[in-house]
């Protein structure tokens, strides 16, 4: 009975003694496995969990970090381990500062007025002449459009720029009308007195002899000049100065006398005003034989005469 008892107190010790030098490692699901390794290959290992007892093998991917640096402490099982455990990430260098070097910047100009800017710069000079060369043509193109003395309103417009054109364009256009030739006073008009012409004296007379008819008027001898600049040629000016020349039939006044236009192109002899609108006319004019209708504008126009044929 003796050595019965002894040898189980002998199994029970062996016993406990591999499951004091048994290690734990644990698994990823917060178990734990406590044995040893009996067969390790791949696809994980099996553990000796007691003197009869066995677990299943064990996937590699199922130990935790913590498991699989202790595993690869033994160097059977080292290269197996190695390739799941984690490598931490590499400790970053802390660097010194980055000194930025002073630069060199570009200094703003100083704050001043909007004429004192263009006038401190060269831009601003080729500006300032454009703006006074075109103040001067505003200038040449109001003295034509209002009828003033080109002179005048041309130096005004140099020592007063911007406000000098302003002030002429805001002024009414000068007309000048032509005053009638008057005729000598020794010159008298006749009246038909019994079939004889007598001079008319100064004053108010009873004729004696009945009115025959009252002779036609003289057309006038000499040449009428219409320049652009002095006149508008617009509508209205030629239906009102040569309202005769719009008739198939002249009258007696116009009969004998010839309408010139002068164009920057061309000069036409004007029979007849046939078609007349806001900016333009069509007049009739003869090359020789035939006649011809053509349309001027009036924008084109430069100047118009009005003298006896022949002339």
């Amino acid at each position: 009975m003796r050595r019965i008892f002894w040898t189980i107190c002998g199994f029970w010790l062996c016993g406990l003694l591999v499951a004091v030098g048994a290690d734990t490692f644990p698994l990823t699901d917060g178990t734990s496995v406590v044995g040893d390794v009996i067969s390790y290959n791949d696809n994980g290992i099996v553990f000796r969990l007691d003197v009869d007892k066995y677990s299943q093998r064990v996937p590699w991917t199922k130990f935790s970090q913590d498991a699989l640096k202790l595993l690869a402490n033994n160097p059977k099982l080292k290269a197996l381990a190695e390739p799941f455990i984690e490598t931490p990430p590499p400790n970053r260098v802390k660097k010194g500062e980055v000194k930025v070097p002073a630069v060199s910047r570009l200094e703003l100009p100083p704050k001043r007025s909007l004429f004192g800017a263009l006038f401190s710069s060269s831009v601003g000079l080729v500006v300032l002449l454009l703006i006074y060369g075109a103040n001067i043509y505003a200038a040449y193109e109001i003295a034509v459009c209002r009828a003033q003395p080109m002179a005048l309103v041309m130096g005004v417009s140099v020592v007063l720029p911007v406000l000098g054109p302003i002030i002429f364009l805001a002024l009414p256009r000068r007309v000048e009308t032509t005053q009638a030739v008057a005729q000598p006073a020794a010159a008298a008009h006749t009246f038909a007195v019994g079939g004889a012409a007598a001079p008319a004296a100064s004053g108010i007379h009873i004729v004696e002899a009945s009115w025959q008819g009252a002779p036609p008027a003289a057309a006038p001898s000499e040449v009428q000049v219409f320049q652009r600049g002095q006149f508008t040629f617009n509508r209205r000016f030629f239906e009102t100065k040569f309202s005769g020349y719009f008739a198939l039939i002249r009258r007696e006044p116009e009969k004998n006398m010839e309408l010139t236009l002068k164009t920057g192109r061309a000069q036409h002899v004007v029979e007849r005003i046939t078609r007349i609108a806001t900016n333009e006319m069509h007049v009739e004019i003869g090359q020789g034989p035939v006649k011809k209708e053509i349309m001027v504008p009036f924008a084109e126009i430069v100047e118009i005469q009005i003298k006896p044929k022949g002339t």
